[in-house]
Formats: C-alpha cells, sequence, structure tokens
C-alpha cells in the first residue's frame, strides 16, 4: 500500500513551514548543489532548510563530493577540466587545478589522500594529492573510457570502454593497466562489490550485467537484464544491488554476492537516479524522471511504502548523514524537494498517513548533483 502526495496542497504550506523550523531541528550540516546551467554551487544549510550562498565558478560544474574527514568539498567543470576545492568554514572557493583540457567524471580514493579525474578525450585516470592538490598520477589508458569506480579495499581502478566491448582493470600504485577483460556490448556504468573482489559492469547493447573476477580478470557470470543497466545504487551492506534504466518502468534487483537476479520491482514513468538509507528502517529512493516523482521501497520487503511528488525532472537524489532526510534535485524546475524519512512509515488508525514532503527550496539553474557535509 502507499499514498501518493500532491504537490498543489504541499506548496501551499511549504512556506509556512520552513519559517516554523528552528535552527538545529535539521541536519547540523551544508548540501552542496552543483548548478551547471548557473555555474556555481548552492550551499544549502540543512537546520533551516535555505541557501546560505552561491559559490560562483567560472564553469559548468557537474560532479560534487564530500570529503569524509577534511572540512572540504570538491567539484568538477568538466568543461575546462578543472577541480575545485571549497572550504566549509566561510562556504569559499579554496583551490583550483585544471587537470586536462577536458575531464568526464570525479571521484575521492576510499582513503580519502588522492581525487581521481577520468578523462575522455585524453585517454587518461589522473590522481590528484589531496594534501598538496597537485596532480601526482597519470594512467594512460587504451581507449576512449565512458566510466571509472575505485576499489573499496586496494589501490585499484575499474575503467569501463564501450565502443571495444571491455573493462580495464588499472593499478593505482603502478599507474598501469593489469588486465583487459571483454564483457559484452556496450558496457558503461561499472561498480566494485563491496568488499573490491569483484567488478560488475552493465552491458547497455544486450541488456546484461557482466561479473568479472578483479584478481584474474575472468568473467564469473552474465546476468540477463528486463532493462539497461544505467544506474547503479547498493545497499548500505554491500549485499544488494538496484539497477535502473531504459526498457520498462521499473528496476532490477540483483544479489552480487550470489551473482543472480532477485526481481524486477514496478516503479514510476521512468525511473534513473537512486538512493538508500544506512540504518533501518532500510529504504530505497527511486527518481522518476517523467512523472516527476520519487518512489519509496521498503528494502527489506521490497514493497512500495510511498509516492512522493517531487518537482520536475527529479535527477539526483542524496540522503543525509542521519538518515532523517532524503534530498531530491529537480533539474528543470530548479529545486530541491526534501523528504522526511522517519514520515514515510508513519500510520493512524492502522492506516499510512500522506509522509510530508517537509519543503521545497529554490537552488539554481539546473541542479545535477549534490553532496551532504555535516558539520
Amino acid at each position: 500500500m502507499f499514498v501518493k502526495i500532491d504537490r498543489r496542497a504541499f506548496l501551499m504550506g511549504a512556506a509556512s513551514l520552513a519559517c516554523q523550523r528552528k535552527r538545529g531541528s535539521g541536519f547540523d550540516g551544508y548540501a552542496f548543489v552543483a548548478n551547471e546551467a548557473g555555474r556555481s554551487v548552492a550551499a544549502v544549510d540543512l537546520t533551516r532548510f535555505a541557501v546560505d550562498r552561491h559559490i560562483r565558478l567560472d564553469a559548468s560544474p557537474t560532479a560534487v563530493i564530500a570529503h569524509p574527514s577534511r572540512p572540504l568539498v570538491y567539484v568538477l567543470t568538466p568543461g575546462i577540466g578543472t577541480v575545485h576545492e571549497l572550504e566549509l568554514a566561510g562556504l569559499n572557493l579554496r583551490r583550483r587545478l585544471r587537470v586536462a583540457p577536458q575531464a568526464h567524471s570525479l571521484r575521492l580514493g576510499a582513503d580519502g589522500r588522492d581525487l581521481w579525474v577520468l578523462c575522455r578525450e585524453t585517454r587518461m585516470l589522473i590522481g590528484v594529492e589531496v594534501e598538496r592538490f597537485e596532480a601526482r598520477t597519470r594512467i594512460r589508458l587504451p581507449a576512449a573510457p565512458e566510466d571509472f569506480d575505485l576499489s573499496p579495499r586496494e589501490r585499484r581502478a575499474a575503467i569501463s570502454f564501450p565502443a571495444e566491448d571491455f573493462i580495464a582493470i588499472a593499478s593505482l600504485e603502478t599507474a598501469k593497466i593489469e588486465r583487459t577483460t571483454r564483457v559484452g556490448p556496450g558496457p558503461r556504468t561499472v561498480r566494485f562489490r563491496s568488499d573490491g573482489r569483484q567488478v560488475i559492469s552493465g552491458n547497455r547493447g544486450d541488456r546484461t550485467l557482466t561479473i568479472v573476477d578483479t584478481a584474474t580478470g575472468r568473467v564469473v557470470v552474465h546476468l540477463p537484464l528486463a532493462i539497461q543497466p544505467e544506474n547503479f545504487c547498493f545497499k548500505a551492506d554491500g549485499g544488494g544491488l538496484y539497477i535502473s534504466g531504459a526498457g520498462m518502468d521499473a528496476i532490477v534487483s540483483v544479489y552480487p554476492y550470489q551473482s543472480q537476479v532477485d526481481a524486477t520491482l514496478l516503479a514510476g514513468r521512468s525511473p534513473g537516479a537512486m538512493a538508500a538509507t544506512s540504518a533501518p528502517p532500510h529504504t530505497l529512493f527511486v527518481a522518476n524522471t517523467e512523472s516527476g516523482d520519487v518512489t519509496a521501497f521498503d528494502i527489506d520487503t521490497s514493497k512500495v511504502i510511498a509516492v512522493i511528488q517531487a518537482g520536475a525532472e527529479p535527477c539526483h537524489i542524496a540522503v543525509t548523514g542521519d538518515n532523517q532526510y532524503a534530498l531530491v534535485l529537480n533539474r528543470r524546475s530548479g529545486d530541491m524537494a526534501v523528504i522526511r524519512i522517519p514520515a514515510l512509515r508513519q500510520r493512524r488508525g492502522g492506516k499510512y498517513v500522506p509522509p510530508p514532503l517537509f519543503t521545497l527550496i529554490p537552488v539554481g539553474s539546473k541542479p545535477v548533483s549534490a553532496a551532504v557535509k555535516a558539520l
């Protein structure tokens, strides 16, 4: 059973709800939102749910990463191949580093020592030392890459090459490609399993998932899917993987440790970005781009518990560290919808009550990515 929230009713009360909110009753931190068309990062104070500052950049940002232990946030502007370092104190631009004429994607190493930038045009994976903020490592790639991931256990990277139908494993220590594996037509999304022992490749050409042994490069299994594997979201313990993509209005759940497909679950229209809570009650949020809503699943039962109207073209979801709020970026309407997670399971008289969309915050032009940073 689920309830759908009326957006018009929400909008009438959202402003008054935000005004009644007292400082310190939200999440003690900020959401940093990359506004691609606005060439800025919005710093949203999550104790009062309002934008504190727009940090202007010299190009369009597409990715934001918060450092887990330092009061720093990193932003990628791919059009000029530049990484920007923002400091939490003062909400200012601290340093910038151009690593290539253009860049594609950005990730932070598991130990927090290095940022890694994937460059498609120059066929490079570039490592930036966080402390000195210098490009220290350059790994030459055999073809034009599409996506990459960093191992949570070892200093290795997995990179996908869709035109060549293979993935590669690279050593970050030696700055060399260790091995390549042919997986299937059009591999794009690639992720390490939570223990780093296997790599999961989403092959869009034939709607399959290929699981590869990291140490040997051997293919463990090819799994057929009902959709194109585009977006991946792991459960907090890494034991479950959710996949969304074109093909049908559904997501697919996979058990990566058992190398098997679990179920195909109906969602909203054109499901895309996903995010999951890291503590019970475990909840999966799925952004439905065409219908403008978010489907919330109970992970333990695989049941829909709510459908929340969010905004025009929801494209990214982030969950606060205390698992109290889900933050949904709406690319077309330029705002961030805030869902209060504990309200999703509230009952009254044995029935679900409509879970409130806590507030809606204008953040900028074409928001596409966000990172939450606690104070």
